[in-house]
């Protein structure tokens, strides 16, 4: 069981880094709309990891309560480890392409809204 959780999450965190990749790419292609398409997509992956954690906890602890040296489990949790480790900086290099586009268009909202006296649209009714 511990072994068929750790092969599921694993399976999850590469597609959820490939997901990650295409998004890296379509943002510096232009193609906004593939994150779109994608981001429910993620947003799943990212529970059902969050889910499969919690369940290896408990059966890393119901193993251990049987006595069986977790131990042996060891290499593949490490191999998990280090793709999420990799997931994480994937996750962090999105983050440092998307924070400076999204500040950009906050500071172009904002130079245009005190050039019109605080207010975007003038509506004259």
């Amino acid at each position: 069981m511990i072994e068929e959780i750790i092969e599921k999450m694993s399976k999850l965190v590469t597609d959820l880094q490939e997901s990650i990749k295409h998004d890296i790419e379509d943002i510096k292609n232009a193609k906004h709309e593939g994150l779109l398409d994608r981001n429910d997509e993620k947003h799943i992956m990212i529970n059902e990891i969050a889910d499969l954690k919690s369940q290896l906890n408990q059966a890393l602890v119901a193993k251990m309560q049987e006595g069986v040296d977790v131990n042996i489990y060891r290499d593949k949790v490490n191999s998990l480890e280090d793709d999420l480790r990799e997931l994480y900086e994937l996750n962090k290099r999105l983050a440092g392409i998307v924070l400076p586009v999204k500040q950009m268009y906050k500071d172009l909202v904002d130079d245009i809204t005190a050039a019109n006296g605080g207010q975007i649209f003038d509506v004259k009714a």
